[in-house]
């Protein structure tokens, strides 16, 4: 099975170099990684590894924090097969498709920022929400209040908010929001047992909100799943 570890490790060469070494050793084999966030001394990356059958993903944890000064923020079932290319499919499928833009960004957001869901959603004057598009494990939005809205930027939802349902906090969903051509409609993306969605992810969603918004104003207008048909 394969898993996708979020470490945070000190920005000196040799420090990836050292952990791949470590996951190596517990029989670990690495199927990608992605540079999540980078400062002047530290860097955030996910790695995506395949252990072998029997094994228990806490050894990947004591594993990567033999190396000095590496701390393990989250393990998680990686979501989808490792592919470094996904951001770029999801530009070129908006790209190819400016009718179907929106639901292209919301089916295939999860692969690309490894969240468990993606929903686009329309809150009108009335505060009820117009599902537009979904992709992953959309969740259950009836009687949820939308405490979110209106989105005027980007950035990261609080989990513990009133409006989030029980069953959303259990899991401990990390979410985070950007508006899509208007504060009305948002996409909202969800991680169901974390970890947080980092600075360097909300701005990647936002990027792609943004763009999607661009592209889909060229197209025909988009088919709401929620509303009664004319």
């Amino acid at each position: 099975m394969s898993y996708v570890l979020r470490v945070v490790l000190p920005d000196r060469p040799g420090s990836l170099g050292a952990v791949a070494s470590a996951l190596g050793r517990v029989g670990a084999d690495i199927l990608a990684m992605d540079i999540v966030e980078r400062s002047f001394e530290s860097a955030v990356d996910d790695i995506v590894v395949d252990l072998p059958s029997g094994k228990q993903p806490d050894v990947l944890i004591t594993a990567a924090e033999t190396v000095p000064g590496v701390r393990v923020e989250s393990v998680r079932p990686d979501p989808g097969v490792a592919d470094r290319h996904r951001e770029w499919e999801l530009v070129e499928a908006i790209a190819a498709e400016p009718a179907r833009a929106i639901e292209s960004l919301a089916r295939m957001l999860p692969k690309v920022l490894r969240a468990g869901w993606a929903i686009v959603v329309r809150v009108g004057d009335d505060k009820i929400i117009h599902l537009l598009a979904g992709g992953g494990g959309v969740p259950n939005l009836t009687g949820v209040t939308p405490g979110w809205a209106p989105v005027d930027e980007a950035g990261v939802l609080d989990p513990e908010a009133y409006w989030v349902p029980e069953d959303w906090k259990t899991i401990g969903t990390e979410m985070a929001v950007a508006p899509l051509g208007s504060s009305e409609v948002a996409v909202i993306v969800g991680r169901p047992g974390g970890p947080a969605l980092r600075d360097s992810e909300v701005a990647r969603l936002a990027h792609l909100a943004g763009l999607t918004a661009v592209v889909a104003a060229r197209g025909v207008p988009v088919h709401r799943h929620s509303d009664p048909p004319a």
